[in-house]
């Protein structure tokens, strides 16, 4: 089946990782996703290892099941070429500067005599209107300026990033739910929209949505942050042979916890245990004592025993061993597959499913400007017009 969104076509002049991954989530559920690049490619081409030049891993991840075609829009032909496109598009993203796309004369007014139908969407690091919208942004700075860094201080360690970019997917998610509204909107009024999605914004929100905690109220009613997250002693447990993830959530999990250990006395006689109202002040005493029963025992003795008593469980996987998780080999979220230049690769699954509708991959990460001519045919090019545009170096 050609999946959800199949006739949606989706021209993506995005960048790097948070257009290119609210795209990606376009394409895996169906629609036609095309690749607007420059001559030099996306820079995320560059990034990683890769086997040949232009085709590293992360941008293959997030490029599948679309389309390439090169386009230098500093050039009028290569301009119109994009215009033309558009016309027979449903949405256009891009997360360049507002300036820029004034400049280039693709701002929303610019497309939208194209295409009234369009949804525009205009990915941008901070939201118009304040003292920051104009500047250049990156996921390491949206960590710092929303406080995501900030909470690692607030757990007792030093202000830190995420070690992945955390920023640029969760922002892009955000973007795909913010288009697939648009869309759904348009399809009860037949207009189309402008729409922008904030990097700062949307992670300030799920920061603060945990944190903000008394100040929520006016006058406040305590102190902000989420204690029970903040607690130093909130990470996998040390065992005697390596690591696992134990959430004693409900009071059935933490006296059935102590009681299995071999430590009900100690439960029933430590309010910090046994107490929720005194646990709650104090969260760090009570996953200290989980920690320190923790140690006691073998990762494997955790995980067989922990299950079997309905409380929650999970190994501490690293990249390496994910890939052996008994669960995502069941379901077949590993595949491998052949690229026509890459040769043979690993790739993910599609997390979201649609019963027997689920869309397949329809085809691999595409080299830089793979599709130039069936895409420019498609927009209504004469191969006369494409060859002259070739050489003009508009499009390769």
């Amino acid at each position: 089946m050609p999946g959800p969104l199949a006739g949606i076509r989706v021209l993506d002049l995005s960048s790097v990782v948070m257009g290119p991954w609210a795209t990606h989530v376009l394409a895996e559920y169906g629609a036609d996703v095309i690749l607007v690049e420059p001559p030099a490619g996306d820079v995320m081409r560059r990034a990683g290892a890769s086997r040949h030049p232009g085709m590293g891993a992360s941008f293959m991840h997030g490029a599948r099941n679309k389309r390439s075609v090169v386009l230098d829009l500093k050039q009028d032909a290569a301009r119109d070429a994009l215009l033309a496109l558009a016309a027979t598009a449903d949405v256009f993203v891009h997360n360049i500067r507002h300036a820029a796309m004034e400049r280039l004369r693709l701002a929303y007014a610019d497309v939208v005599r194209a295409n009234p139908r369009i949804v525009y969407a205009s990915l941008v690091g901070y939201g118009h209107g304040g003292p920051y919208s104009a500047r250049p942004t990156y996921d390491d700075l949206i960590q710092g300026a929303s406080g995501l860094a900030a909470t690692f201080a607030m757990a007792g360690d030093e202000p830190r990033y995420v070690p992945m970019l955390v920023v640029d997917r969760t922002a892009g998610i955000a973007a795909a739910g913010a288009i697939l509204a648009a869309l759904v909107e348009r399809g009860r009024t037949g207009a189309g929209q402008s729409l922008e999605v904030p990097m700062f914004e949307t992670m300030v929100e799920l920061v603060l949505a945990d944190h903000l905690g008394g100040a929520s109220f006016v006058p406040p009613e305590g102190d902000v942050g989420y204690a029970r997250i903040l607690a130093a002693n909130r990470r996998p447990y040390r065992t005697t042979d390596g690591y696992v993830c134990v959430l004693l959530y409900n009071e059935a999990h933490w006296e059935r916890f102590f009681t299995l250990s071999g430590e009900g006395d100690t439960y029933a006689a430590n309010p910090v245990l046994h107490d929720r109202a005194v646990r709650t002040a104090r969260y760090d005493d009570a996953y200290g004592e989980v920690a320190r029963v923790v140690a006691t025992q073998s990762s494997a003795h955790w995980l067989g025993a922990l299950a079997a008593a309905d409380i929650p469980v999970m190994p501490l996987h690293d990249i390496a061993s994910l890939e052996r998780d008994p669960h995502l080999l069941a379901t077949g979220f590993f595949a491998e597959t052949t690229h026509p230049t890459e040769g043979r690769l690993q790739t993910l699954g599609t997390p979201a499913s649609f019963g027997a509708h689920a869309p397949p991959p329809r085809g691999p990460a595409p080299r830089l400007g793979e599709h130039s001519r069936e895409i420019l045919r498609e927009a209504g090019l004469s191969d006369a017009g494409i060859d002259a545009l070739a050489a003009s170096g508009g499009t390769t």
